[in-house]
């Protein structure tokens, strides 16, 4: 149940979801464009690899203190100078050349990620209760997915139009106008729900069973999240143009037109985030109306387990389906995992138990392409979707025991 001065989720997710969509336009541009752009940005080749994964690999030892923060401080003023940092990092790719700077901008990048992203869905989750949680979470990922798509489409487009540098500034420009945005109309949410819980259990269990139970829960959580976050954003996104390099070659006709393979992989990757996007907010209102949050996660990670099935088969037909079939199971799963934090309650440590998740996503998608990349030359692409799927089945059975043990709401 909400307090009467608990700010309405429309109020506190909208300026937050501004936010963090503007956010990320210099770190998505930045992805799509160094590769291709180092002699402008003053960096070898060789380099590239380190200074786009600096920023998740300091993230790891950053999310769990700034979940720390947000438990004990306000929210509001926390989450708005990390969008002054991040457009901060930003103004550092515009304004600087060289290795040193640019790796000193993505380390601030990774500070002020931790602090938007582990700070935005504490945000959610203060405005929201187990009959809205899902939906509301579920539309706070459409503004990740969102900025980080046309982050990446915008950032190509103003490179080849404006430079490397100048495309920079523009991105910075629009995550220190995110940061106004939230700045001016972002409320403070801290103590905005005051229960302990939303959840009881039956009557005769203690207090033992209680905290040994959310520990269950918190941790197949953790797996529900970190499973996600190495299948898809770790494994599928860093291989999918060698598979389908391997099945079609260099070209690729289709429809009577010639493709080269990195655009069909651009093609295929950006419909998996148009579809995950759609399905985030969607799954997430599904949960609130059944009840059960565990049974729609079950059911989310089932086209994961057929899209990563029909990918090991290794067909260009089987793959148009496949991929839309990964993109529900990301979407969905995502957004409920972090519901799932928010419908344990325990307040005084929700934020750096929403550290620890991302901190485990950050690390399954950080490991995740080198894992695979290792595996390739023993088991060959497509039997590496078939351990992917072996991943999704697993979790699915986990999920699926949680769904039949899930505590009763409180009435």
């Amino acid at each position: 149940m909400r307090d009467c001065r608990t700010p309405s989720p429309l109020r506190a997710i909208l300026p937050v979801g501004i936010g963090t969509c503007l956010s990320l336009m210099g770190d998505a541009s930045l992805y799509a464009v160094l590769p291709t752009h180092t002699m402008q940005a003053g960096v070898a080749v060789a380099s590239v690899g380190i200074l786009l994964s600096a920023n998740r690999f300091v993230r790891l030892a950053l999310n769990g203190p700034a979940g720390a923060a947000y438990d004990r401080w306000p929210r509001r003023w926390l989450f708005v100078a990390a969008l002054f940092v991040g457009a901060c990092s930003t103004a550092i790719y515009g304004f600087t050349r060289g290795f040193a700077p640019l790796l000193v901008g993505r380390l601030l990048w990774g500070l002020a990620w931790s602090g938007i992203w582990v700070g935005g869905n504490t945000i959610v989750l203060d405005v929201t209760d187990d009959t809205t949680r899902g939906r509301w979470v579920g539309i706070y990922q459409v503004a990740f997915f969102l900025g980080s798509s046309g982050g990446s489409l915008l950032g190509g487009f103003l490179t080849d139009r404006l430079g490397y540098h100048n495309a920079m500034i523009v991105g910075a420009g629009l995550t220190l106008a995110g940061a106004i945005v939230a700045l001016l109309f972002l409320p403070e949410t801290r103590g905005a729900r005051h229960q302990e819980s939303e959840f009881t259990v039956h009557p005769d269990r203690s207090p033992d069973t209680l905290s040994r139970a959310h520990r269950i829960e918190f941790s197949s959580a953790v797996a529900l999240y970190g499973a996600n976050r190495l299948a898809l954003a770790g494994i599928l996104q860093s291989t999918f143009g060698l598979f389908l390099l391997d099945q079609m070659g260099e070209q690729a006709q289709v429809a009577g037109r010639s493709l080269g393979v990195a655009t069909l992989t651009g093609l295929g990757l950006g419909l998996s985030t148009l579809i995950s996007m759609t399905s985030a907010p969607i799954v997430g209102h599904l949960s609130d109306r059944t009840g059960n949050r565990w049974k729609v996660a079950a059911g989310g990670l089932i086209p994961g387990v057929a899209g990563f099935s029909l990918l090991a088969l290794g067909s260009p037909l089987t793959a148009l389906f496949a991929v839309p079939l990964t993109a529900i199971a990301g979407g969905s799963n995502q957004g409920l995992a972090t519901a799932l934090i928010g419908d344990l309650g325990n307040l005084g440590r929700q934020s750096r138990q929403l550290g620890v998740l991302f901190t485990v996503g950050d690390l399954a998608s950080a490991i995740g392409p080198p894992l695979a990349y290792a595996l390739i030359p023993w088991l060959g692409v497509k039997n590496v979707y078939l351990v992917s799927a072996a991943v999704f089945a697993a979790v699915f059975l986990l999920t699926l025991r949680r769904a039949t043990h899930q505590p009763r709401p409180a009435e």
